[in-house]
């Protein structure tokens, strides 16, 4: 039973090597700069002219990174067909708008749709 569940993991992680050298080279670096930017940024006003410039541009970038996903789509993501993409990018852009402009709840549920639509086409 044991073998059973560890091939499994093993068929759902991949290599776990690869999944350290993600947490050490991408994760924790990443971390000290977002503890460091709620540090610094805790004294900003959050209606300011300069946090309202940075969500502009975090959101620019994020759509410039999902345009260019949809069009030139990397690696698996080419096997996916282009109808369902885009049927994720709207209906990703519907919640976004129905959950007051919430991006975290729009890009989830996009992912939601394109994962269980792949996992229906097989």
């Amino acid at each position: 039973m044991s073998d059973l569940l560890g091939d499994l993991l093993a068929d759902f992680f991949g290599d776990w090597h690869a999944l350290v050298v993600l947490l050490l080279a991408g994760v924790i670096p990443n971390q000290i700069w977002r503890m460091l930017g709620l540090w610094f940024g805790s004294g900003i006003d959050e209606g300011s002219d300069l946090l309202m410039w940075v969500k502009a541009v975090a959101t620019a970038i994020l759509a410039g990174v999902i345009a260019e996903i949809l069009v030139h789509p990397p690696g698996a993501l080419a096997s996916v067909p282009g109808s369902l993409r885009y049927g994720a990018l709207a209906v990703g852009f519907i919640v976004f708008m129905l959950t007051r402009r919430s991006i975290f709840a729009g890009v989830v549920s996009g992912e939601i749709l394109m994962l269980a639509g792949k996992w229906w086409l097989g």
